[in-house]
């Protein structure tokens, strides 16, 4: 019994023995809203220490993890293109080819391999690949292999690699279009006054179809005349070309602007009819009447 409660007494020592130590090579944690499509990048950061990385620590012509430990992954919350190629919603493993001119970009379906995955890669698991030029950065120098999400508008942005003094990057594009168009189509069928706002001012934006556009805000300012609302009126008609009903619409939304005390929305109307008004085709001349 003595040896049983000896052994009991030198177990917590030697679990309270392990030091915690950080990672040579951190995982990070990368996030980022591209329009309505939400991007999550998971990879290991190593760090250069003195090290040449491309051509050496990391071979040309050969496939890397893109950073290190577990194969970095990439996830899109809806469906994309990238660099041209339909990539739907879902998690992927990335992967590279580095060379010194140009990477090779791969997408890969199989997220469970590790590292490379050696004799387990299947390349028909690759959902695509396709090259991109490799830029030279110096002389900045970038000591810990970084992953970003850069140039970003609303529907595209770049995925970039950066490590050393190289630069990679490649073009991420949603459907947010399409997503829009098709979430306004849903809404169309029970409709609110924000709806039909939110709706003209999309295809307001967008340079879609006006005469709808109009006819959605006028929906909007039943029984409901806000000073926005009528801006939005005014710009519509404007670039419609009608600019005379453009600016009884932005005098109507500067007195309501007024009334509100909005200073902005009264200088954007202000400046909006010093705009318009000289557009304002002459009145046709009359024909006088033969005697």
């Amino acid at each position: 019994m003595k040896k049983v409660f000896l052994f009991l007494g030198i177990l917590p020592l030697s679990v309270s023995a392990q030091i915690n130590m950080p990672r040579p090579s951190p995982l990070g944690i990368v996030t980022q809203a591209v329009g309505l499509t939400d991007i999550t990048i998971t990879y290991s950061r190593p760090s250069a220490k003195g090290r040449v990385i491309f051509g050496e620590l990391v071979p040309w012509g050969e496939m890397w993890r893109t950073g290190a430990n577990a194969s970095t992954k990439i996830k899109f919350t809806d469906d994309v293109k990238m660099e041209g190629f339909d990539v739907p919603a879902g998690e992927y493993a990335l992967y590279t080819i580095p060379n010194k001119d140009e990477w090779t970009i791969i997408i890969h379906k199989n997220t469970t391999l590790s590292g490379t995955g050696g004799d387990k890669y299947d390349t028909a698991q690759d959902l695509c690949r396709f090259k991109v030029k490799a830029n030279n950065t110096y002389p900045i120098m970038i000591e810990t292999f970084t992953i970003g999400v850069a140039d970003i508008k609303s529907d595209e942005a770049y995925i970039e690699l950066l490590w050393a003094n190289t630069q990679v990057r490649f073009k991420v594009k949603s459907e947010l279009d399409k997503r829009v168009m098709a979430e306004i189509t849903q809404k169309m069928k029970g409709v609110t006054a924000s709806t039909y706002y939110q709706s003209a001012q999309y295809y307001y934006d967008n340079d879609k179809d006006l005469t709808l556009a109009l006819e959605w805000i006028n929906k909007a300012l039943v029984d409901n005349e806000k000073y926005w609302t009528v801006r939005l009126k005014s710009l519509i008609l404007a670039k419609m070309g009608r600019y005379e009903e453009a600016i009884v619409a932005a005098e109507k939304s500067k007195q309501l602007a007024t009334d509100a005390k909005s200073n902005d929305y009264i200088k954007l109307n202000e400046k909006s009819i010093a705009e318009w008004t000289p557009k304002v085709p002459p009145p046709a001349p009359t024909k006088k009447g033969k005697k």
